[in-house]
């Protein structure tokens, strides 16, 4: 069974520094301790074990997206504890990361900001009149209580 986790590509350090001077990631590969690695039947015992509680953690996500709960972060989180040790998991965190920071540097441009306080302005006032609207024709009255 060839999960990809024995591959490591350079050092186990954590992140190594580049020539010119932007940090690298760290590399890929399986984070189980050596004495578990150099005995084939344990490491594959790891290696289940992590595969199951990552995907509790995983369901637990899934199941609280239509629940009240954090349901995404809870997600991310069972893909972290699938990262530390299958490289399918550690490259679609490494992707996630590469997407939410360019949206993070994407919703930081000025421009981008001023049309999102413009859009959210126009909203808002949308909103006041149609309130404003139901006010004045029924008064504070609850739509289910209404009688016309």
């Amino acid at each position: 069974m060839n999960t990809g986790s024995d591959e490591v590509a350079g050092s186990e350090s954590a992140v190594a520094a580049t020539g010119d001077g932007v940090k690298a990631e760290p590399a890929l590969g399986s984070r189980a301790p050596a004495f578990i690695k150099a005995r084939r039947a344990l490491h594959v015992s790891w290696q289940v074990g992590v595969f199951v509680v990552g995907l509790a953690v995983v369901v637990a996500g899934v199941i609280m997206l239509p629940l009240p709960g954090p349901g995404w972060l809870v997600i991310f989180g069972g893909m972290a504890i699938w990262a530390t040790e299958f490289v399918w998991a550690q490259l679609v965190l490494r992707w996630t990361k590469r997407k939410v920071t360019e949206a993070t540097q994407r919703a930081l441009d000025p421009a981008v900001r001023r049309r999102n306080i413009i859009l959210t302005s126009v909203g808002l006032v949308i909103i006041a009149v149609l309130v404003g609207i139901y006010v004045w024709k029924f008064g504070f009255e609850m739509p289910w209580k209404i009688k016309e």
